[in-house]
């Protein structure tokens, strides 16, 4: 009933056929109802708001020249390569990465200093790159949109739609994706992690850092992240099933080049 109650708000509005669009991952039509133009001038927002809040861009341009390249590789192969991909390091001592709407996609400091290989910083990027190409990040936008709707037509006081897409931009900072979506930005980020040359095990092995860590202090990223005791067993399994082998870059002199020793450890 609450499905089919939202689904009649975006039909009296008149979003259903306008918002229809194909998901690149899936192939499957989906009501979405942002463009990827209003997307990316939201993602644009709140990266000045991330920036703000989160503390100041890491200023060394080797690393963060580094860090873009990384995530270039796999905006390359992914399914959405025209969608602008931005990769950037910020100076913060929290253990997270996150993506923003229009492919603005950031690592702490934090997290930087507790990997120790290429594989493993292209793991983590191409994890938040999947959730950008699988449109989860406009699937919760959309899902705000329509609930901010529904309640606006129920206490018939319709905000303005600049007020919910200011109340939109606030939330995206902390906003939580599904455990579906989690998954599918696991597998596919592990898809892409092998297309780009890598070890799939720089997944499993970033996995089991983070969980180690966590065992010793709370940590950020699984706020917003699912913990990894499980989703080591499914991406296991995916490498058995896909035939992934073993072999591929780690790029651990590349990484303590370029990350560890300039963040001085």
């Amino acid at each position: 009933m609450k499905t089919l109650w939202l689904l009649l708000i975006a039909l009296n509005l008149g979003f259903i056929c306008a918002g229809c669009q194909t998901n690149p991952v899936t192939g499957e039509e989906q009501l979405i109802l942002v463009s990827p133009e209003q997307e990316k001038q939201m993602g644009k927002d709140a990266a000045q708001q991330v920036e703000k809040e989160l503390g100041q861009s890491v200023k060394d341009q080797q690393l963060q020249n580094y860090i873009n390249s990384v995530g270039q590789q796999i905006a390359r192969i992914s399914h959405t390569p025209d969608e602008g991909f931005s990769y950037k390091a910020i100076d913060h001592q929290s253990v997270n990465a996150f993506a923003l709407p229009g492919g603005y996609i950031y690592i702490t400091t934090g997290l930087l200093k507790e990997l120790n290989s290429e594989a493993q910083l292209t793991s983590v990027l191409a994890h938040e790159t999947a959730h950008v190409t699988a449109r989860h990040i406009a699937q919760q936008i959309t899902r705000n949109i329509i609930i901010d709707v529904g309640f606006g037509v129920a206490g018939s006081q319709a905000t303005s739609s600049a007020m919910r897409v200011a109340n939109i931009v606030r939330q995206l900072e902390g906003m939580s994706f599904t455990r579906e979506q989690e998954k599918q930005a696991d597998e596919v980020g592990l898809d892409y992690l092998v297309k780009a040359g890598y070890t799939p095990y720089g997944m499993i092995e970033t996995m089991e850092i983070l969980q180690r860590q966590s065992e010793f202090r709370t940590i950020e990223f699984f706020s917003t992240h699912p913990s990894p005791e499980n989703r080591t067993g499914y991406l296991q399994e995916r490498i058995y099933n896909r035939g992934y082998r073993g072999e591929g870059k780690t790029g651990q002199q590349e990484y303590a080049t370029n990350v560890l020793s300039r963040l001085g450890k």
